[in-house]
């Protein structure tokens, strides 16, 4: 008798061979994976292997790119399938398969974990000097564009636009703010130099930027460069344009002017969050094997002061001890500026819970199931084993 489609799907659903080509896909795409921080850091190389459908083949010299291997989100989501397939195929809902239920549902829970992390997950990054006190993390990665509003001589107004919107050419209106910004050009890495006489024109017309010469980089791969941005800008007001300016974090001079009395700063920086709590460092410690520059161990002695929760006390960061904190884990990462810098890399994420329930669950379904077919064994009958054996 003819089998019908969706037997056939199933029966590719449940199937062996679409597991190992699953781990298969799997090895693959690690090996690729690792080849590939070479060239583009580990970041972008999880990013473009591991945490995406499907796997490009970016063109050299050109803004084309060809599909040519499925990404690990699609290889978790089949072997995700298979797995649930096959656990609703082969097991009973009974007592004496609750085990493998346990494991089956364990390994389910992992993957699902992962596939959360890849979609959820934030890391932010600290950088506080001793005796400082910080309210906000600042990424790694991702950059802004701040215009600082002077309103009077103790108060300022700060403005940001995320890097996002200065990729195209165009107007950006900032709310509650009278400025207004049109893109001119931008460049994600650039190297920035004095301009020479055989330089061409720059776009700039106003502050430090005609006198730089601008020229575009490749995206930086080590994980710890950070990509020049550099961008062009004009802010209008009040129908007035007040010139083309340069701005960058490679520049170390104020870029101003003045709208309606007021003063207004452009300046780039990494992107911030700002915390309903403040962070100070009371004291960085750093401590070597005797005779030797070898770490042997770091750690950060910071107050948290929450005063909406009415919380005020010390928190002790250490290497494998983060802090956890309103969803927020806290680890030390690194330091410098003489052991007075600490950096701590700070994480979100929603499911760094799952690992461990999927650990759990495995290892209880596994005693589970061994357990039973140990005490199965234990209670047969002596006669009965033996005309079996």
């Amino acid at each position: 008798m003819a089998t019908s489609p969706s037997q056939r799907v199933w029966k590719v659903l449940t199937s062996l061979k679409l597991t190992i080509a699953g781990l298969a896909a799997l090895m693959v795409l690690v090996v690729g994976c690792t080849l590939a921080q070479v060239d583009l850091g580990s970041f972008e190389a999880v990013h473009r292997f591991m945490n995406c459908f499907v796997v490009w083949w970016h063109l050299p010299e050109s803004g084309l790119k060809i599909p040519v291997f499925p990404g690990g989100g699609t290889v978790g989501a089949v072997l995700m399938v298979n797995l649930l397939s096959v656990a609703f195929k082969r097991l009973r809902f009974a007592w004496n398969h609750a085990g493998l239920w346990f494991v089956h549902l364990g390994l389910v829970v992992l993957l699902a974990g992962q596939f959360i992390a890849a979609a959820f997950q934030v890391e932010m990054r600290l950088s506080i000097e001793q005796g400082q006190t910080l309210n906000y993390l600042e990424s790694p990665r991702d950059m802004e564009l701040v215009i600082s509003e002077d309103t009077d001589s103790r108060t300022t107004d700060e403005f940001t636009v995320p890097e996002s919107l200065l990729t195209h050419p165009g107007t950006i209106e900032i709310p509650d703010s009278p400025i207004a910004l049109r893109v001119v050009d931008y460049y994600r890495n650039a190297k920035l130099g004095m301009r020479g006489p055989s330089d061409s024109p720059s776009p700039a017309t106003a502050g430090i930027g005609p006198q730089i010469a601008v020229s575009g980089l490749p995206a930086a791969t080590a994980d710890d460069e950070v990509d020049q941005r550099a961008v062009f800008v004009e802010p209008l007001a009040a129908g007035k344009s007040y010139g083309t300016w340069l701005v960058s974090q490679a520049l170390g001079a104020p870029q101003f002017f003045f709208h309606d009395g007021h003063k207004f700063t452009l300046s780039m920086r990494p992107r911030r969050e700002y915390l309903p709590y403040s962070i100070q460092l009371k004291k960085f410690s750093h401590d070597v094997y005797l005779g030797t520059d070898i770490p042997k161990n770091f750690s950060s002695l910071v107050h948290l002061s929450n005063p909406e929760r009415g919380e005020e006390r010390d928190v002790l960061i250490y290497m494998n001890q983060p802090l956890r904190y309103l969803g927020k884990t806290f680890y030390q990462a690194s330091f410098g500026k003489g052991d007075t810098l600490s950096i701590l890399q700070v994480v979100q994420n929603p499911g760094w819970r799952l690992p461990y329930l999927a650990c759990a669950m495995v290892a209880f379904g596994l005693v589970l199931h061994f357990g039973m077919s140990i005490r199965r064994a234990t209670l047969r009958p002596r006669g009965l084993a033996g005309s079996r054996a």
